[in-house]
């Protein structure tokens, strides 16, 4: 993994320094910048190329919605890491519209940040356990899903009940399917959305439409 920079932009102080410490131990971590509002962060991000983003939620001047919003216009491919104290359902789909690529509670463990780096890095997205949790169980099936993916109707029914939190043997039966055939219906998820893992095909599902928080 190549060595990145970081930028934290967060409006508290101690928990920005906290944070760069623990960065700064990890041979992953090259530089390690700072910002305590989005607007202070949109100038910085001019100045810099990073390969990550620690964006707190709440913060004044300009919060980390509208953040997210104007540095992904500026660098779609830039990679945003939403924190915050709490899982507040309300925040999940917007900050996934404004281009987060995942969440992560601010109270997590350094295998935790560890985890997060290694999925971002690999192209993947990452949420905090309690979080992915919280987003699953809240989930709803839209009533007239997205028809801009690659997905047929089957998949997404078997996508639906990943995100759900069911076994394949779970989703088997409730679709009347084989078991089998669900594997191969997932594997064929994985690829199709370029997902790693459940906490992927959670996020393009609610990207797509497919289910909402």
């Amino acid at each position: 993994m190549e060595a990145l920079t970081v930028i934290l932009v967060d409006d508290h102080r101690l928990f920005r320094e906290g944070l760069r410490m623990l960065l700064n131990q990890m041979p992953v971590i090259s530089q390690v910048y700072e910002a305590s509002d989005g607007a202070e962060f949109l100038q910085l991000l001019g100045k810099t190329n990073p390969g990550l983003v620690f964006m707190d939620i709440n913060m004044p001047v300009m919060n980390g919605i509208e953040a997210c919003r104007q540095a992904m216009a500026i660098n779609p491919e830039l990679k945003i890491i939403a924190l915050s104290m709490f899982a507040e359902e309300d925040y999940y789909t917007s900050m996934i519209d404004a281009g987060a690529c995942g969440f992560m509670l601010k109270n997590s463990g350094i295998e935790d940040v560890e985890e997060c780096l290694k999925s971002v890095a690999a192209g993947h997205n990452y949420f905090s356990p309690e979080i992915l949790a919280g987003i699953v169980k809240n989930l709803s099936r839209k009533k007239k899903p997205s028809r801009v993916t690659e997905l047929s109707d089957r998949e997404e029914e078997v996508l639906y009940g990943i995100c759900q939190g069911q076994s394949n043997q779970e989703i088997a039966d409730a679709l009347n399917l084989s078991k089998r055939t669900v594997d191969k219906h997932r594997e064929n998820l994985l690829l199709k959305t370029g997902s790693r893992n459940t906490a992927g095909l959670v996020m393009y599902a609610i990207r797509h439409g497919i289910a909402e928080v």
